[in-house]
């Protein structure tokens, strides 16, 4: 029997508040959501990682130790080009929610952007730009 990563939750404050953030991130997040205690919205393709802090530090030069205001989790969205990227931090910047890490190459097949929901969780904005082959 293998074990299978079931769901990803993400512990919020205000409701409304997470649902409008992650609505404009482009999650469908069901209507009516915006009261409720707890909401689940189905995707596929879910990837669970682990990673050190050390290799972490390269992928995010703006990190910061949990015990100082910064994550232990992060969430990961992947977008097909890095202009999505580019395009998604900026409209979500835009919208006044805090940017983790401007847009950047860690390496030469990655291009990421990072901000943070209202929650202070950091959100990883992802493109591959090296050769999928």
């Amino acid at each position: 029997m293998s074990l299978e990563l079931y769901m990803v939750g993400v512990i919020v404050e205000d409701m409304s508040r997470a649902v409008e953030f992650y609505r404009r991130l482009g999650v469908d997040v069901p209507a009516g959501s915006e009261s409720k205690g707890h909401v689940e919205v189905k995707m596929s393709g879910l990837t669970f990682f682990l990673t050190t802090k050390a290799v972490n530090r390269r992928w995010d030069p703006a990190k910061t130790e949990p015990d100082k205001g910064g994550y232990r989790i992060i969430l990961e969205f992947y977008l097909k080009t890095v202009e999505a990227v580019d395009q998604k931090y900026a409209e979500m910047t835009g919208f006044g929610y805090v940017g983790h890490q401007p847009p950047f190459k860690p390496n030469a097949d990655l291009y990421f952007a990072m901000i943070d929901d209202p929650d202070g969780n950091t959100i990883l904005l992802s493109a591959f730009t090296g050769d999928q082959a």
